[in-house]
């Protein structure tokens, strides 16, 4: 039977498989990623009958993967993600190496030798890409500093699977000598697709987009971008980089085009429905049994993917100048196995380096680190929290701040105090400049920090959500607090202790939705700005206008609509 199963009849099963399970996930509230990878586990090994053909599943899956990097490049420019190139490297770069440090030692502890243990820490310097802007994207701090920092470092360790695969099989003897020369071809192939990728966005890509938009065919459209994201992958999987890299590479050439907006409307829905199929499949790659077998291989290859992974991240991006809250963060984020670690087990089997059993017992780890990485995202800034306020373990995250005024702090009264310097930080910095207005800025993004003191802008260096950071900005002589923060947890620190140091500042804050919304005016907020409602009443003024309302109008009515959506939260 499993022989003559049709391709489209695994493919419903999965999707069912996957409908349920999320369904569950949400009403137990938990990430529905956890969903997905259960019920992949109970389709492949607890439903009597049901051979699925993993391998042709995976295949589409890859799909998942492609896309999802390739949105990630459309919403994420080159500009957003220059700021965090030196930590991405240099962390990312340090991650890797300590991580395969750390497997070969976890190998020779249970006895193994360091063939092995090479396999192992390759498969566990690897995250999950597919996971983490999952979790990221749902708790929407993609654009939070721990956020690009993570995916930054993801970038990195995506590039690095080229020069992985060339040193696992270096390992079992075969062209020692010739490693060095491999490196370098696979250095080389990176810069010629990079330079591929320039000239598509610079010259071919946005013509190609306007001339099929100007057709009218939205299926010539889609097809378009789909050939540019899957090309570009293609060609990256030729070149021995990955599919991956090259998808990432399609999205950022779209993202600089008039059609970004456009292409992920169009492309959304597709990525959602293949990168639930990746996660089904995953599941279905699991052995249970060697839970039984040994026990004591996944408990510790499982410790050292997390707790040992968590230490080694947040000590690198901790050491490139980040706040130690912020490393930590994105500690979290990454603390788990990634799809490239059942690629390169599988490779160590191929050259003779690991046993099945001991390839099983990886990609049951990798499977268990996936499942607590919502855990750990979900639980973690809060524990992060009263950490901070404990006596003892207060003094590890505490941290130098940096206070760079350009006058006397006791001149500085009725001022703005800014926390964060991003987009929206930056447009008021600028407003404020214009009308001879004071402002501080608060963000614990070193390479900011050193942008601002460039500027000539007054800062303070550290976390916002730290009191003696926020004790340097003299909120009790401030007039206006404004937090452009997208981390709740942390918007609801600032606000209450801004609102404990000072009745009469007005404090002006981000929300993400309902729930943020009242637990930020309990906390003492003047006002929250929810970014979705009021761009949803630019929408409606733009729309409005074009069919000749006229202003005075207009005014009116957004005003009416902006009062009752808050009034509704």
């Amino acid at each position: 039977m499993s022989g003559e199963r049709e391709l489209v009849v695994d493919l419903m099963i999965i999707i069912a498989a996957a409908t349920g399970g999320g369904v569950l996930a949400s009403i137990l509230r938990l990430p529905v990623v956890l969903g997905y990878l259960i019920a992949g586990l109970v389709v492949g090994h607890y439903i009597p009958g049901l051979d699925i053909e993993v391998e042709r599943v995976q295949d589409i899956a890859e799909l998942g993967v492609a896309l999802l990097l390739f949105t990630l490049g459309v919403q994420f420019s080159p500009n957003k993600l220059r700021g965090v190139r030196r930590v991405a490297l240099l962390a990312g770069i340090a991650q890797i190496v300590l991580t395969v440090a750390l497997g070969v030692a976890v190998a020779r502890g249970l006895g193994l030798g360091n063939d092995a243990g090479l396999v192992l820490g390759a498969a566990m310097a690897l995250s999950s890409t597919m996971v983490v802007l999952k979790l990221l994207d749902g708790r929407r701090e993609l654009d939070a500093p721990h956020g690009r920092v993570a995916i930054g470092m993801l970038l990195v360790q995506d590039l690095a699977v080229g020069p992985l695969v060339i040193l696992v099989p270096a390992a079992a003897g075969e062209g020692g000598s010739g490693v060095a020369g491999d490196l370098a071809l696979a250095a080389g192939k990176a810069v010629l697709l990079l330079g591929g990728a320039y000239l598509l966005g610079a010259f071919v890509v946005p013509r190609l987009l306007f001339r099929v938009a100007a057709a009218g065919f939205r299926e010539l459209f889609v097809l378009s971008v789909l050939s540019l994201a899957l090309g570009l992958a293609a060609g990256s999987f030729a070149l021995g980089l990955g599919l991956a890299f090259g998808a990432f590479l399609a999205g950022l050439v779209v993202s600089e085009s008039e059609f970004s907006y456009q292409t992920l409307a169009e492309v959304l829905p597709l990525r959602d429905v293949f990168a639930t199929i990746f996660f089904v499949s995953m599941g279905l790659l699991i052995d249970p049994d060697v839970l039984a077998d040994r026990p004591e291989h996944v408990i510790a290859i499982s410790a050292a993917l997390v707790f040992g992974k968590l230490l080694i991240v947040t000590l690198a991006v901790s050491l490139t100048g980040y706040s130690k809250r912020s490393a930590l963060l994105v500690g979290l984020a990454l603390a788990q196995g990634g799809e490239f670690s059942f690629v390169l087990a599988q490779l160590g089997i191929d050259e003779g380096l690991i046993s099945e059993e001991f390839n099983s017992a990886i990609l049951m780890s990798a499977f268990a680190s996936i499942l607590l990485s919502p855990l750990l995202m979900q639980t973690g800034p809060p524990l992060l929290g009263r950490l901070e306020r404990h006596p003892i373990a207060g003094r590890f995250f505490a941290q130098p701040v940096v206070v760079e005024l350009g006058v006397e702090s006791d001149e500085l009264r009725q001022h703005v105090v800014i926390c964060g310097y991003g987009q929206v930080g930056r447009e008021l910095v600028q407003e404020l400049q214009t009308r001879g207005l004071r402002s501080l800025v608060v963000d614990a993004n070193p390479y900011r920090a050193e942008q601002l003191r460039r500027e000539g802008v007054p800062y303070v260096y550290g976390d916002a959500g730290n009191a003696a950071v926020l004790s340097a900005c003299g909120l009790d002589r401030a007039r206006v607090l404004i937090v452009t923060l997208p981390d709740p947890a942390v918007a609801q620190a600032i606000v209450t202790y801004a609102r404990r140091r000072s009745d009469r500042l007005d404090i002006i804050v981000r929300g993400r939705g309902p729930e943020d919304y009242q637990a930020l005016l309990r906390a003492g907020a003047s006002e929250v700005v929810q970014p979705e409602v009021e761009a949803g009443l630019e929408f409606l003024r733009h729309t409005l206008h074009r069919f000749g309302v006229d202003r005075t109008q207009l005014q009116a009515l957004l005003a009416r609509k902006r009062r009752d959506a808050y009034r509704q939260r």
